[in-house]
């Protein structure tokens, strides 16, 4: 059965569960859930296919379940692991310091000529509907979500790089 993972934008320990989305993806149907590190991970099996549908259908869950939705980005587990063994960081000189983060779009993204750089952020390339973006975590306070927002919208999640690669090793 295809395994899948669900990122949820603006989970935090302070305002959702983990058990709570556990709960909440197994009374869906789904299952083998597991969640990965506080932040809205949820790994997951379904015979279901079709992402766009599956993320409707989990929103509709949450709303009903929980009175409010947290906006779902989902991935296919093989994905995410090609994405993993790829390493769409490894072309580019990035600073030891730097933070790699991966941002999951609805669709995939229109032409943006990469790599940008901003400040200390740098947008470095696109693949489908992700993006993978460097900071250097000394900046205060970190303005690569105000770059990424204005450059793909609102309507993203992102995760750093050592989640992503955590999510595909699960």
């Amino acid at each position: 059965m295809p395994r899948y993972v669900a990122f949820l934008r603006g989970v935090s320990p302070q305002n959702a569960r983990m058990e709570d989305l556990k709960k909440i993806f197994e009374s869906a149907g789904f299952t083998n859930v597991i969640t990965v590190i506080s932040s809205g991970n949820v790994v997951f099996n379904t015979r279901r296919t079709d992402l766009a549908r599956l993320e409707a259908y989990i929103e509709t869950t949450m709303r009903q379940q929980l009175g409010h939705v947290f906006p779902v980005f989902v991935r296919s587990l093989k994905a995410l692991q090609a994405m993993a063994h790829a390493d769409p960081y490894g072309a580019f000189p990035i600073p030891p310091q730097a933070k790699r983060v991966v941002t999951f779009l609805r669709a995939p993204v229109d032409t943006v000529a990469l790599p940008l750089l901003a400040g200390k952020v740098w947008i470095l390339s696109t693949c489908g509907c992700e993006v993978f973006t460097v900071y250097d975590p000394a900046e205060q306070p970190p303005s690569f979500m105000r770059l990424l927002e204005k450059k793909f919208g609102k309507n993203i999640t992102t995760r750093t790089w050592h989640t992503v690669q955590k999510c595909a090793a699960t």
